[in-house]
């Protein structure tokens, strides 16, 4: 059974519609509905829900406002609305489905497919990122994982040439002249790297030890087999010459 949230500030709208929405079918259960706003983004920040109805003529705060201070957006919006002008920008602010009131029947069960698709692609998801993550933690298939644009990658530790700071952002660089960009700091990314062929060779550097095809000892820089030339930080020129 679906577990839905309703938020109107009308009470006897929100009344009405946790009654159709419980009537009109077996497969929908109201956990929680509110007319305050504010309580419901409160509530949404610690709960996550198989759907949410909205309504969009709130005075406080309409619903497309709600929708963009959301916090936890892993649940499908439907918007419920008395004026059917609202529908093509409802689509638009991040919602699958609107209803118009009240709420027609054929139109309900219409949306709770979509919900159900929504869901459903959503589980499959979650579920083969868990399968790809638990494959890859056995040592026999093991490799290198980041997490960016919301998509896993694989590497093997020959791919990465080198990666490089940006602030609060990381780039590798691959050996095919490719590049990934991660929302991590450096510090982060040279956890994720194994410490038997990579080094951090500079606050902003991490290189592929495996990569290296020289050393300009008078200029401190290392050449790689791609020609990039990394600096080499003086306070980690002593422990590079050990590892050499």
């Amino acid at each position: 059974m679906l577990q839905a949230v309703i938020v109107d500030d009308e009470k006897k709208a929100l009344q009405s519609l946790s009654w159709e929405l419980t009537n009109f079918s077996d497969e929908i259960n109201v956990v929680a509905s509110f007319t305050d706003p504010y309580e419901a983004l409160s509530y949404l920040s610690n709960n996550t829900p198989d759907c949410l109805f909205l309504d969009i003529e709130m005075p406080t705060m309409d619903g497309f406002q709600f929708i963009q201070k959301l916090s936890n957006k892993d649940f499908p919006v439907v918007i419920t609305t008395a004026y059917n002008q609202y529908a093509i920008k409802a689509l638009k602010n991040e919602a699958i489905d609107y209803l118009l009131k009240p709420i027609d029947t054929d139109d309900l069960k219409d949306t709770i497919v979509k919900i159900k698709k929504f869901n459903a692609r959503s589980y499959t998801a979650d579920r083969l990122e868990k399968i790809l993550l638990n494959f890859n933690a056995n040592e026999k298939h093991k490799k290198i994982t980041f997490n960016t644009d919301g998509k896993l990658v694989f590497l093997e530790s020959k791919e990465i040439l080198y990666a490089e700071s940006d602030g609060n952002y990381s780039t590798i660089y691959l050996s095919d002249g490719n590049k990934i960009v991660l929302t991590k700091k450096l510090k982060e990314v040279n956890e994720l790297l194994p410490n038997d062929s990579f080094f951090r060779i500079h606050n902003s550097y991490i290189i592929n030890l495996t990569k290296i095809k020289e050393f300009l000892k008078t200029d401190g820089y290392v050449v790689l087999q791609s020609n990039h030339k990394i600096p080499v930080s003086r306070q980690k020129k002593s422990d590079f010459l050990d590892l050499l």
